[in-house]
Parts: C-alpha cells; sequence; structure tokens
C-alpha cells in the first residue's frame, strides 16, 4: 500500500481543519501510520510460519491459525487506517467544489465578483460536511476496536491456544510467534485508537459550542439593534419619530437658548 500518497492528500485537510483537526492528523501518521509501517508489519509478517503446533497432521496448524486469527492484525489495522482517513476526502472535495462555483461564478460575473469569502472557512454547507466528517471518523474508530475485541475476545495474545477443529487430532497445543512482542503493538495501536477518539470528540464538542456561541451572538446583536424599533423604546423616553435625529450637543442647546439680540440694521 502506498502510504506516502495518502499522506499527501491528507495534508491538504490541515488547512481547512481546527487546532484539534492538526493534532488528529499529526497523532494518526506519527503514531499509527508510521509505526504501523516501520515496525508492526515486521512484527507480524511471518505470524503464519511461527505459528507451531505439536502435531504432523496435514492442515492442522492452517486450520488452527485460521481459528484462532480469521483476520490478520495488520490486515484489520490497515481497513481501519483507510476507512477512518477517508472521511477527511469528504471536506476536501466539499473545498474543491466550493472553489469550482467561485471560478464559474468568477468567468460570469467578472474577476472582482465573489461568491464565498473564503472556500475553505467552515460556514453553511462546509461545517455540516467538517461535523459529518467527525462523526464517520468516531465511528469507525469505535466500530474497527469493538470488531478487534470481538475476534480476538481481548487485545492480549497468549503464548499457547488448544485446538481441536477437524483435521486435528484432539487438543493440539498450538504455538504463537512472538505473543510478547505482538501484545505490546496491540495496546499501542489499541491506546492510539483511543485517543484519537478523544480529539475527535473533544473536536466535536468545539465545533459545536462554537457553533452555539455565534448565534448567540447573532441574536444578542439583531435584538440590540432592533430595540429602538419598537415599543420597547418608550422605556427609554424616546419617540420612534427622533431616533433617527442627531443628539444636540451643549453648545447648540446654550445658543438657542440665548436671546436673539440682533438689530435691524
Amino acid at each position: 500500500m502506498d502510504w506516502n500518497t495518502l499522506r499527501n492528500f491528507l495534508s491538504g485537510v490541515n488547512k481547512y481543519s481546527t487546532g484539534f483537526g492538526r493534532i488528529w492528523l499529526s497523532v494518526v501518521f506519527v503514531f499509527r501510520v508510521l509505526v504501523f509501517v516501520v515496525a508492526a508489519e515486521r512484527v507480524w509478517s511471518d505470524d503464519q510460519k511461527d505459528f507451531d503446533c505439536n502435531t504432523l497432521q496435514p492442515g492442522c496448524a492452517n486450520a488452527c491459525y485460521d481459528y484462532y486469527f480469521p483476520i490478520s492484525h495488520i490486515r484489520l489495522w490497515a481497513l481501519q487506517l483507510i476507512f477512518v482517513t477517508c472521511p477527511s476526502f469528504m471536506v476536501v472535495l466539499h473545498v474543491a467544489y466550493r472553489e469550482e462555483r467561485e471560478r464559474r461564478y468568477r468567468a460570469k460575473h467578472g474577476e472582482g465578483a465573489k461568491l464565498y469569502d473564503n472556500t475553505g472557512q467552515k460556514h453553511g454547507g462546509l461545517w455540516w460536511t467538517y461535523l459529518l466528517s467527525l462523526f464517520f471518523k468516531t465511528g469507525m474508530e469505535i466500530g474497527f476496536l469493538y470488531l478487534l475485541h470481538l475476534i480476538y475476545h481481548n487485545f492480549y495474545l497468549p503464548r499457547l491456544v488448544v485446538c481441536d477443529v477437524a483435521p486435528c487430532p484432539p487438543q493440539v497445543h498450538c504455538y504463537i510467534g512472538h505473543p510478547t512482542e505482538k501484545t505490546v503493538f496491540t495496546y499501542f495501536m489499541v491506546g492510539a485508537s483511543a485517543v484519537c477518539i478523544v480529539i475527535n470528540v473533544c473536536e466535536i464538542f468545539y465545533l459545536l459550542s462554537m457553533r452555539i456561541l455565534r448565534l448567540t451572538h447573532r441574536g444578542s446583536r439583531s435584538i440590540s439593534s432592533s430595540r429602538c424599533k419598537n415599543e420597547d423604546c418608550k422605556a427609554c423616553n424616546l419617540s420612534e419619530d427622533n431616533l433617527d435625529m442627531k443628539p444636540i450637543s451643549q453648545d447648540e442647546k446654550k445658543r438657542s437658548s440665548a436671546p436673539n439680540l440682533s438689530f435691524i440694521s
């Protein structure tokens, strides 16, 4: 799998992400993709070859390995990384759609015309796309963790497993290669996935709280601007007809109250 292509494509998401999104992307590539490519793949590269059983029955070792490892950890993590990073493509595609609309709008109305203040600004539909991608990523992370626990019943890999599937004779003992090393990497990948879940949840709450604050601030401004255009202005002893009048300064008041001393020449 070409992880460099995935990294180059996802690097464009950084400029459209919040601070939490940039932290999430760093954790994914440093603590998950890099560890996966550099170390984890080598640990599981010879897992079937090192799976030894105390029997010479043909096909028994393969049957027991398939029973205890229906899907390899390394392939499951590869699928997890693909499904977790794919929702970020939704944001990139939405921004590309906005840029195309902006280009067509300028071609129709002139170069000075603008349809969006900033095509990458998270307002309107792009905000919903970004929020939906966060929910999707969080769901995928939780789903794959549950799937890993469901298949192996635990994140811990034992040294010895007892197999009694056909064509093996009863009570065949099989030994897993490098169980301690594989257990350490399993817990590390699970922990990195849990950290990504926490970051996604924090970013979801951040987006929702900022949206609520923005709507609240916008509502307070609209109320304050319309307060002096209804009958509530009577509380301020102001008349609706005088709302737009320019206030009279103190000098003008003195001049208006002074007696007229002009003489007719």
